[in-house]
């Protein structure tokens, strides 16, 4: 069986100040903390969320300890839901990326990290996705930077139903624990 999932929020960095412990997702979680300059991830991999109700920046964390919001390459100290992270415990990872929304265009299929999308396939955008296979975490720049989004299995039919603004892809990399 496998261990639940478990994160720590602290309101000041290294670890100080007021805390609350998560072992579950948490679309509100306002009442327990008002900022967020450190977080302990104990277990599990876990999608925090700038705003209420899964919206805004995404940041996506594994088990280890981020004494400050830059280690987890935050925009700001607001942290205001989370969620675990499924689909992280397989062997094969699948994602296929769309040039079009609704699957048109070409396509290229992806089992392995790649640091450069522009590089390996000649893709700076893509419109729509399947992942078919485990869980991903796709960034809008090159070398696992810029904002972070997380994709797990199911269809994207266009690049905000995975919470981009727009279709610019830079890098992705396949969340392994």
């Amino acid at each position: 069986m496998l261990s639940p999932s478990q994160i720590t929020f602290f309101e000041e960095k290294k670890f100080q100040g007021r805390c609350y412990n998560c072992s579950s997702d948490c679309a509100d979680l306002h009442t327990h903390f008002s900022r967020c300059n450190s977080i302990r991830v104990e277990s599990g991999v876990w999608v925090i969320y700038e705003r209420p109700s899964y919206k805004g920046f995404q940041y996506i964390l594994s088990p280890g300890e981020y004494a400050d919001s830059q280690q987890w390459m935050a925009f700001s100290d607001s942290v205001k839901s989370c969620r675990a992270v499924k689909n992280i415990y397989g062997s094969s990872w699948k994602l296929r990326l769309y040039e079009r929304p609704d699957f048109g265009g070409q396509a290229v299929d992806c089992s392995d990290d790649v640091a450069s999308a522009y590089d390996t396939y000649k893709m700076r955008e893509a419109y729509s996705c399947v992942v078919t296979d485990g869980a991903w975490v796709l960034y809008d720049l090159p070398n696992y930077r810029g904002h972070q989004y997380l994709l797990e299995r199911g269809e994207y039919r266009q690049h905000d139903d995975w919470g981009a603004s727009s279709p610019g892809i830079g890098s992705f990399r396949r969340i392994t624990e």
